[in-house]
């Protein structure tokens, strides 16, 4: 999993600021903001502060890219502060704001949120690997009559091949790549755009050749090409491969060296925002509707530090904008537990790769958490009352221990719920002179008479042999944001195959699980707020997809090159079809599959595309009771999903389940030809309907051939449902276009 773009930064909260003439109103900051402003006002800090946040000088003339709610003179209050309006819906806006300025607009009586996050982190499972989901899956077979065209499918994300030749139409005459805009370029002469620049024709587009990221990423190039590839001279087709193409190239961890030390603070969710906005103004130019996928994303937070990214997702949303997210890959990640009242403690140890680990409770009692260092020879105990953190100023405290040469310091801030404010909640910031768990460390919520829920932020929750009743942990609650946010559609990954064959013809195992079952690492709900998520499930194990040129050329020896299952020459590059997994690539599958939907209705809402979901998606396990937090509501089914759209759901006798005969139109004659893989062992019967439900043809066919040619009425034409029935293995329906 790629680190969290600034970690460190978002991760560490400052235990005071200095004296000031008047404080910043710092309620109304999120945290990296808040840290900004502490940052530049401290005169002294603890030795593990100094070590990890670097003092900045003051004034500081850094920009940083911001959501802000200004209720009233938004425009003179900005330009009073020397900000940058972007974007703006109502009171809601994005703008660059000098680092040097927040403290003053947060005291503006008509200012009364300032947030700012950073950038998430890909979401692509290295471990697992995959073959192509989508055509396991019969139901992700694409009906004939429905390819995307007509709508803009947009991506978001890192390492993209624009040359890669699947985002060309099928037989490469047509490059579909219409609009990019790579946040990282340095071509920014002349640039309207906070951070690097954008390009709108096919010549400049394929000059660039690929993002500025794109020798050393490629995860941008896969869900790409899933989502929209033509697949070229393959059979590795994306779900609507005559899409128009938009994309924009954001940042995340890996993209730090790419990204000079001044500028680091530009990269935030409200970046990410504007390239959310950017696709959808593109669409919106054209004409076209518009499904973007994210296979991005950040942990959960009880601050409320996504409150103004989700208003702003919901502003950009509606007919014909639609966005879905991927859920995370920390579905085997133990992210929380409980402790209930009337039992008097409950605990686990804590493994880390660093020397900083993070955890938030949650309780509205009183109540202690008490860590223990573990040596070979003693143990070091200190213990956190809740009614001591409250009592500081700010409500911070700190506290040290001393084991050996093992220095263990918890920094414990408390604050209200954003969710509900009558619930205490507390950060808890684990410094250790060792990395965690070198030295063991265990962590205890306890009091008899509190209720306390305790959730993971980074590191792990593990057993240990010094105490094993330390044993609590549940792999739930660990949904990525933004695909948290109720507008947009969250999804979770399955799998269907076990491995593949690489270009070298050797087999390449990945993880047990077939037929459709979740994907064990594929996150859980329910969110922070108590909310069911995933919404959909999606084929994400073993999917093959395009790889970039430039990453191959310049990591010939990367591990994940050796699950490319082709390497092939295109324009005097060689190029890469590449097994991966993760709700990464079951996302963009997703986004694929409301494409086709919007080609069928470009008005659809979030609301009706989940509607869609909750009438048509197929379920795994029937015992179960959908929506629930594994399986959102169950698996998508594009076919079922477009006959619930086109009304089709209403004809008596239409099967909702596809055929899998090959049902196509004769270019010359206008015949309709239906095509079996082996003879038909039994007559069967043809039904024509138009989409009206008009039954334009009811004809009986014989057994014994595999191919047959029916001579079609002038007057059946356009998009038509064509139903089979006869044996089990050849009965369902297609739509196809006459």
């Amino acid at each position: 999993m790629k680190q969290r773009l600034f970690t460190l930064c978002v991760l560490a909260l400052c235990i005071a600021a200095a004296t000031h003439a008047q404080r910043p109103r710092y309620e109304k900051l999120s945290l990296m903001l808040r840290q900004l402003v502490m940052n530049g006002e401290r005169k002294n800090a603890p030795p593990h502060q100094l070590l990890l946040r670097p003092q900045l000088s003051s004034p500081d003339s850094r920009e940083v890219c911001a959501f802000i709610r200004i209720t009233d003179d938004a425009e003179a209050v900005l330009a009073r502060h020397g900000c940058r309006p972007l974007c703006h819906y109502g009171p809601l806006y994005v703008a660059m704001i000098p680092v040097g300025s927040l403290r003053d607009l947060s005291l503006e009586a008509n200012v009364n949120r300032i947030e700012a996050r950073p950038s998430g982190q890909v979401l692509m499972d290295s471990v697992v690997h995959q073959i192509n989901a989508h055509a396991a899956h019969e139901g992700l077979l694409l009906p004939q009559a429905y390819t995307g065209k007509g709508v803009v499918m947009g991506v978001m994300d890192i390492g993209f091949d624009l040359t890669h030749p699947t985002f060309y139409s099928r037989d490469t005459t047509d490059y579909r790549i219409r609009a990019f805009w790579d946040q990282l370029s340095q071509d920014t002469i002349g640039s309207p755009f906070p951070v690097g620049r954008d390009y709108v024709t096919a010549r400049d587009i394929l000059a660039v050749g690929h993002a500025r990221d794109g020798l050393d990423q490629t995860h941008g190039t896969h869900t790409l090409g899933t989502a929209a590839g033509s697949g070229y001279h393959s059979p590795y087709r994306g779900i609507a491969p005559e899409s128009d193409i938009c994309i924009v190239a954001n940042a995340v961890g890996e993209d730090l060296v790419y990204i000079d030390s001044a500028d680091v603070y530009k990269y935030t969710f409200a970046t990410d925002a504007l390239g959310f906005k950017y696709i959808f103004d593109y669409a919106d130019r054209v004409g076209k509707p518009c499904v973007i996928s994210f296979s991005e994303g950040s942990g959960q937070d009880f601050w409320g530090y996504d409150q103004l990214y989700y208003e702003m997702l919901d502003s950009l949303m509606g007919p014909g904008h639609i966005i879905v997210a991927a859920a995370g890959n920390q579905g085997r990640t133990k992210s929380w537990f409980r402790k209930p009242t009337g039992q008097s403690t409950e605990g686990t140890f804590l493994y880390g790769s660093g020397n900083e680990m993070i955890l938030t409770a949650k309780s509205a009692q009183d109540c202690l958490f008490r860590f223990v260092s573990y040596d070979v020879s003693a143990t070091d105990t200190l213990l956190i009352d809740t009614r001591e953190v409250l009592a500081q100023e700010d409500s911070v405290l700190t506290l040290t221990c001393r084991q050996g040469d093992n220095l263990l310091i918890v920094e414990t801030t408390a604050y209200p719920s954003c969710y509900h404010p009558e619930e205490t909640c507390y950060d808890l910031h684990v410094f250790t002179t060792r990395n965690v768990g070198l030295t063991s460390l265990s962590f205890e919520a306890m009091g008899k008479e509190a209720d306390v829920e305790v959730f993971r932020v980074n590191g792990y929750f593990v057993q240990n042999g010094n105490n094993p009743a330390l044993k609590a942990g549940e792999c739930v609650r660990n949904i990525h944001s933004p695909a948290s946010s109720p507008s947009v559609i969250c999804v979770g990954a399955t799998i269907y195959r076990t491995g593949i064959t690489n270009y070298k013809g050797q087999w390449k195992h990945s993880e047990p699980g077939s037929h459709g079952e979740r994907i064990t690492a594929s996150s859980v709900g329910p969110t922070y707020d108590g909310r069911i998520k995933p919404d959909v499930m999606a084929p994400g194990a073993n999917v093959i997809s395009a790889y970039s040129s430039y990453y191959l050329e310049n990591h010939p020896n990367a591990g994940d090159i050796n699950w490319d299952v082709e390497h092939f020459d295109f324009n005097g590059r060689t190029y890469a079809w590449n097994s991966n997994s993760g709700t990464s690539m079951a996302c963009p599958a997703v986004g694929g599959a409301i494409a086709l939907w919007l080609q069928a209705n470009p008005r659809l809402t979030p609301q009706d595309v989940l509607g869609v979901i909750s009438r048509t998606s197929r379920h795994n396990d029937p015992a179960l009771a959908y929506p629930n937090n594994e399986w959102g509501y169950g698996e998508i089914d594009v076919y079922h999903g477009l006959l619930d759209i086109l009304q089709l759901t209403r004809i008596d006798g239409l099967s909702v389940s596809q055929t899998p005969a090959r049902i196509t139109r004769h270019p010359s004659s206008g015949h309709l030809n239906i095509t079996f893989e082996t003879p038909a062992a039994k007559p069967f019967r043809v039904r024509i309907y138009s989409l009206s439900g008009q039954l334009l043809l009811d004809r009986q066919q014989q057994a014994g051939s595999n191919n047959y040619q029916l001579s079609l009425p002038a007057s059946v034409r356009g998009i038509v449902a064509v139903q089979l029935d006869g044996e089990p293995s050849i009965t369902g329906s297609q739509l196809i276009r006459l």
